[in-house]
């Protein structure tokens, strides 16, 4: 069986045309081990293109529509060219999946050895240090988490791996986690007593031995940052970066070269300090002190932002001196706490590693108050109980080009939305990519046959007060034609509630609503249900995959503009228009349509599968730009009747 031919190519070996056709072939080797296996054409292609890229150390922008294929038609490339190669996709679900389900399959199938590796962030592993200091704790626990750390207790004497996500019995959502795993604000590094038991430092190392290693886009962009110093950065020995999803790169990037300061962080250290002071530290009374007024001005400063979740301006703190005065004494009191740190870290280790945290935070806070520089936005998040004071770059496309050149891999970006109206120009902007070779495969679904395109007469504009009441009215008859089985998505979590309010009591199907039960249960309830109603806003658009009758239906309430208040938004675009470019153009509209590609994308996700989608936005054929969204969602046959639509169904 063929899998690599050595042929003189620039002077490197290639992977011949015909035999990478015949591993994708009816009779081929995936063939062998994949059962019902069929040959895509797209898929094909796209393996051959990406084989090409890599040969020639040319950079590839490889959008494949739904049902191409597009896992194996870079995996395998990747492993056939016997370059070191970092895979890194959009969510830590999407690298399980990876990891344990396509990889082994495709293990089966070559015969070229490899090593793999999955890595996540190290809060995403047990840390056996910080679980043995939490139940040695003297501030003790609720019942609840008491309970919780004991479960973890008896896992972590067997667990191999320590990944989180690998325990049964505790939620990765349970907050009790942070008490048994490290941030790199409080991780002790080398100076740890368990560093050689460290399940983080077993997976680092296996990363760095590893052929094909499988990250996600947040820990891509926190080894890019440098945040994880003490470990190693994964990047310098890569041949071959493949970024999927690689439509959420740009935003995630922007996250990490900014600075994020918050008050979990300074509440986490205001905690461990006092753990150790009652350890190691009871004769520094001042220490103790000053980590109680800390944890007291923390909850002032949240109380002077106001009761209201959001995200701000900075112009709203400079312009309200309650919130100046209260971050100006926090600003007191974490350097009251990190001179006593100061004189506490000769003491052990851990004081150590404290004072260092509350240097660097204090470092931080400064950095985020007294920024005057017009590269970075400045910004503020209020949570439940807590806030973040945030520093993001006005523009990541100039960093991220450095960043590349600094590291001369071959760059791969696949997604099935990187295209807008065919044209890829928004997301090459996005990243400050430079003359990439684009290509693009059509789904190979039969949109025309398998779907039905929805836009009924009459709709209200969106700016309508009572828009939401009048779409769920267009909604109803479509929901009872396709007897539910339908997501109904939102742009947003107040639409998404006065829907829910609205269609209750109104329908013989189940009503699900996110933000009532964790994602993952809302999902399975509604797979099992067969006949539900799902109503959810961003994270239910996307990375979502329900195949068969139990979703036939996908209802989108408007065209998924990003919301102009957004103060990092609205900090990008008032700068575009500075330069005199068309922010509308340029950056809403595409950012917008993308988006809406993706939700679209919920709808058809097999060759069987068969739905309506209904968009009730009146601006899609009332707008310039309204073309614009209709060009980049997939060839549907359209209609504006509902007879059409219960024809749809009955048939």
């Amino acid at each position: 069986m063929f899998l690599r031919t050595l042929l003189p190519f620039c002077g490197k070996p290639v992977i011949r045309v015909i035999e990478l056709e015949a591993f994708f072939g009816s009779d081929g080797p995936l063939a062998k081990v994949i059962k019902g296996y069929k040959p895509r054409a797209a898929q094909i292609e796209m393996a051959l293109a990406i084989a090409e890229s890599i040969e020639l150390k040319k950079d590839l922008i490889a959008e494949a529509g739904t049902g191409t294929g597009k896992t194996f038609a870079y995996l395998i490339p990747a492993i056939l060219s016997g370059k070191k190669s970092i895979i890194s996709t959009g969510t830590k679900n999407l690298q399980d999946q990876l990891f344990f389900n396509d990889l082994p399959v495709i293990r089966q199938a070559v015969t070229v050895p490899f090593v793999a590796a999955l890595l996540k962030g190290r809060s995403n592993y047990l840390c056996t240090f910080r679980l043995d200091n939490s139940l040695n704790s003297a501030l003790g626990f609720s019942k609840e988490d008491a309970s919780a750390l004991t479960k973890i207790q008896s896992w972590a004497k067997r667990t191999q791996s320590g990944d989180i996500a690998e325990m049964p019995d505790v939620s990765e959502a349970n907050p009790v986690w942070p008490l048994a795993t490290s941030t790199a604000d409080n991780c002790l590094g080398i100076d740890c007593p368990d560093y050689e038991q460290c399940f983080l430092v077993k997976a680092r190392k296996k990363a760095q031995e590893s052929d094909i290693l499988v990250v996600n886009h947040h820990l891509l962009c926190a080894d890019w940052s440098i945040r994880e110093i003490g470990f190693g950065e994964l990047l310098p020995d890569a041949e071959l970066v493949v970024i999927d999803e690689a439509h959420q790169l740009a935003d995630t990037a922007s996250n990490f070269l900014g600075i994020s300061f918050g008050a979990r962080q300074l509440d986490d250290l205001a905690k461990d300090a006092l753990v150790e002071y009652f350890k190691d530290a009871t004769d520094m009374p001042d220490l103790r002190t000053a980590c109680e007024e800390l944890d007291l001005q923390i909850k002032a400063a949240r109380l002077a932002f106001g009761l209201e979740l959001k995200k701000g301006d900075w112009q709203d703190i400079e312009n309200n001196q309650a919130i100046c005065e209260a971050l100006a004494v926090l600003g007191q009191k974490l350097k009251f706490l990190q001179d006593q740190l100061d004189l506490a870290s000769v003491k052990t280790k851990t004081l150590e590693g404290c004072f260092k945290r509350a240097q660097e935070l204090n470092e931080q806070f400064k950095l985020i108050m007294q920024d005057h520089d017009g590269k970075w936005i400045r910004w503020y998040e209020t949570h439940k109980k807590t806030f973040t004071l945030s520093r993001t770059p006005l523009d990541i496309a100039s960093e991220f080009r450095a960043f590349m050149k600094l590291h001369p891999a071959t760059w791969i970006f696949t997604s099935a939305t990187l295209s807008v109206a065919n044209k890829f120009d928004h997301f090459s902007r996005s990243l400050g990519l430079t003359e990439p070779s684009c290509q693009s495969w059509e789904s190979p679904f039969d949109y025309a046959n398998q779907s039905l395109f929805y836009h009924p007469k009459g709709l209200p504009q969106p700016s309508t007060p009572n828009f939401t009441e009048r779409i769920v009215e267009f909604a109803l008859p479509v929901l009872e034609a396709s007897k539910g089985r339908a997501f109904f998505l939102f742009t947003s979590y107040r639409a998404l509630n006065q829907a829910a309010e609205l269609l209750a009591g109104k329908m013989p199907y189940p009503l699900l609503v996110q933000g009532t039960r964790p994602k993952g249960l809302l999902l399975e309830e509604f797979k099992q249900a067969g006949n539900a109603v799902l109503l959810g806003t961003s994270s239910f658009w996307e990375g979502v995959d329900v195949r068969g009758d139990a979703l036939s239906c996908v209802i989108i309430d408007k065209l998924p503009f990003a919301s102009p208040g957004d103060p990092v938004l609205k900090a990008r675009l008032a700068s575009m228009e500075r330069q005199g470019r068309n922010a509308f153009f340029e950056h809403q509209i595409p950012a917008a349509a993308i988006s809406l590609r993706q939700g679209v994308g919920r709808l058809i996700r097999d060759v069987d599968d068969k739905g309506v989608l209904m968009v009730c936005d009146p601006r899609l054929l009332k707008r310039s730009y309204g073309q614009i969204f209709l060009d980049s969602v997939p060839p549907m046959r359209r209609t504006r009747d509902i007879e059409d639509v219960k024809a749809f169904f009955s048939r």
